[in-house]
């Protein structure tokens, strides 16, 4: 799995809400009508937000490096696991001496995946919460099951039977307009990244 997919995990927490904590994110009576022009209006969004991440990465992140960091942390790791399976203490002893520097390289990898999303947040916030709700309603697309798969109603994609009340969740298992830009987002995530070469993978 593309580490990317788990910071846009992260970013879409931000997203449920308003930033007055009043609900989700989305418009009574929006520009967009339908839902099937919302859909597509949406994927578009999130193909172009992509595009911009992409483009930011690549001017920030050296991807020969974050490849060549994480192939020889790979290495190191899966070495490490054979030698705990094989009881081989020896080896285990001589690969934790380099701990302190395998340490360091993930530091390393960690901050270079930071980078661009420290650079594109602000902007997909002021997007999220200043154009896009006005042009999309509460909900834009149905689902044909639950995918409310994190238990305490905590990250809610779909309308719950709880939550039915006529003005923004009509039916159950409608998608939220903010979580449909979620999916778009990982499902298109991966091809922009390797179109424009800068997958995270080590491959």
């Amino acid at each position: 799995m593309e580490p990317i997919i788990i910071l846009q995990l992260l970013q879409s927490v931000f997203l449920q809400t308003d930033l007055l904590n009043r609900g989700p994110l989305g418009s009574a009576d929006p520009i967009v009508k339908g839902m099937i022009p919302a859909m597509f209006g949406i994927i578009g969004f999130a193909v172009l937000l992509n595009l911009f991440n992409a483009v930011v990465r690549k001017k920030l992140v050296d991807p020969d490096k974050l490849k060549r960091i994480m192939r020889e942390t790979k290495a190191w790791q899966k070495e490490r696991m054979s030698a705990f399976r094989a009881k081989d203490i020896e080896k285990q002893a001589e690969l934790n001496k380099k701990s302190a520097y395998m340490s360091k390289l993930n530091q390393e990898m960690m901050q270079m995946n930071m980078r661009p999303m420290m650079i594109t947040f602000v902007p997909l916030m002021l997007i999220f919460y200043l154009v896009l709700p006005p042009l999309f309603s509460y909900t834009v697309a149905m689902s044909p099951i639950p995918l409310n798969v994190i238990p305490g109603n905590f990250f809610e994609l779909t309308c719950s039977a709880e939550k039915i009340d006529g003005k923004i969740c009509k039916n159950v298992n409608e998608v939220y307009f903010w979580a449909w830009y979620f999916l778009g987002s990982i499902t298109f995530s991966g091809i922009i990244m390797k179109l424009t070469k800068t997958s995270m993978s080590s491959d």
